[in-house]
């Protein structure tokens, strides 16, 4: 690879992993790569990475919480823990973590962030499955 090619946000697999139109493994680049890590981030518990148990977000502990405040809350700081630890390429600009109004054991995530080297913003949405 030349030092043209590489991008300075970086790059890795892209997530979830797919094969490319070569028949290789698909990789991801810049801002690509940098949501690509934030949704590894998001759906990795805690202990599921060998020499790196600490990795993730831990969200899957929220599965049996109620529908609350203080889980939607919890929710949030738990994501805002992660990314900072985890994905210093960005800085949050807001964790929104709403009940979702079709679905009372579900959360509506909204994760914006700013790309640090660029200043450009972005954002991640998900749904988050709860017990009640």
């Amino acid at each position: 690879m030349n030092g043209s090619s590489i991008n300075p946000l970086g790059q890795g697999l892209s997530f979830p992993p797919r094969v490319g139109p070569d028949g290789r493994l698909a990789w991801s680049s810049g801002e690509d790569n940098i949501r690509d890590l934030l949704q590894v981030i998001l759906m990795t518990e805690h202990g599921e990475r060998l020499m790196r148990e600490e990795f993730g977000c831990g969200l899957r502990q929220y599965l049996f919480a109620a529908n609350t405040v203080t889980t939607r809350q919890s929710i949030q700081q738990s994501i805002e823990q992660a990314v900072a630890l985890w994905e210093p390429r960005v800085s949050i600009d807001d964790v929104a973590v709403n009940p979702d109004p079709d679905d009372p054991r579900r959360v509506n995530i909204n994760v914006q962030f700013r790309i640090v080297a660029t200043q450009g913003a972005n954002s991640i949405n998900f749904a988050l499955q709860l017990q009640g």
